[in-house]
């Protein structure tokens, strides 16, 4: 369905989980991948929070390759709450999923070629939040705004969007019950459904979407849920 030949991809947190599945998915699809995750894996292992890290990688994506067509921030950020989460955690958080985003974006500038696309990773929890998550949230909603300014100050060059997954299982558990009916597609979502997405917003069946960000969770946020609905109970 798409073909990415000779297009030069670069996937943050691209080790495992969604990440290792939008590698596979340009992969599959005819694209060379350069990741950078903490995790082992046979690109780059760095720490995205470092900014001499993020040098030393873009340099060798373009060392080795000269271009970049899609840079996908996937990286996810450490989460932690209110009540443990320290100064420098929270400080990290932001390092990992907008600081990082913004500067790898920076980097590649001049190496976008035409048709270019940033596809930033968010989260549902972006407008929504369960109790301690401060970290995590506040990164998801930064990089949420960060798409939009990117995607005016790259105007004409770069197409700049972001995905805000819902609820996906990265071990593609099947869940029945109340974890399933609660959601109005009826399951839980999977990597591949994020994975599809982000491949057609580097496509150019996606050339008039910039800016925008679509939220993937199955319907979930648009639900809304009392007690006793779909099998779901809350208990004091």
């Amino acid at each position: 369905m798409f073909d990415f030949k000779g297009k030069v991809v670069v996937v943050t947190g691209g080790a495992r989980g969604i990440g290792k599945c939008i590698r596979e998915k340009f992969e599959e699809a005819g694209a060379t991948v350069c990741v950078i995750d903490l995790l082992d894996n046979d690109c780059f292992v760095g720490d995205l929070a470092d900014k001499k890290t993020l040098e030393v990688f873009a340099e060798k994506v373009i060392k080795e390759h000269g271009r970049v067509d899609c840079l996908i921030n996937n990286a996810a950020p450490k989460m932690c709450g209110i009540t443990s989460c320290s100064y420098e955690d929270f400080e990290y958080a932001l390092k990992v999923g907008v600081t990082a985003p913004f500067y790898l974006a920076k980097l590649f500038a001049p190496y976008f070629v035409e048709g270019a696309s940033i596809v930033n990773i968010s989260s549902s929890r972006d407008r929504m939040s369960q109790p301690e998550t401060e970290s995590y949230t506040a990164a998801k909603g930064g990089i949420f705004a960060l798409t939009h300014a990117l995607a005016v100050s790259l105007a004409g060059k770069v197409r700049v969007n972001s995905v805000s997954p819902g609820w996906i299982d990265n071990d593609y558990t099947v869940y029945t019950g109340a974890d399933a009916t609660q959601q109005p597609v009826g399951r839980v979502g999977n990597p591949p459904d994020i994975a599809n997405i982000v491949l057609y917003l580097c496509s150019d069946m996606a050339g008039f979407i910039s800016g925008e960000n679509i939220c993937v969770d199955g319907g979930m946020t648009r639900q809304m849920i009392y007690h006793g609905d779909h099998g779901w109970s809350l208990d004091k």
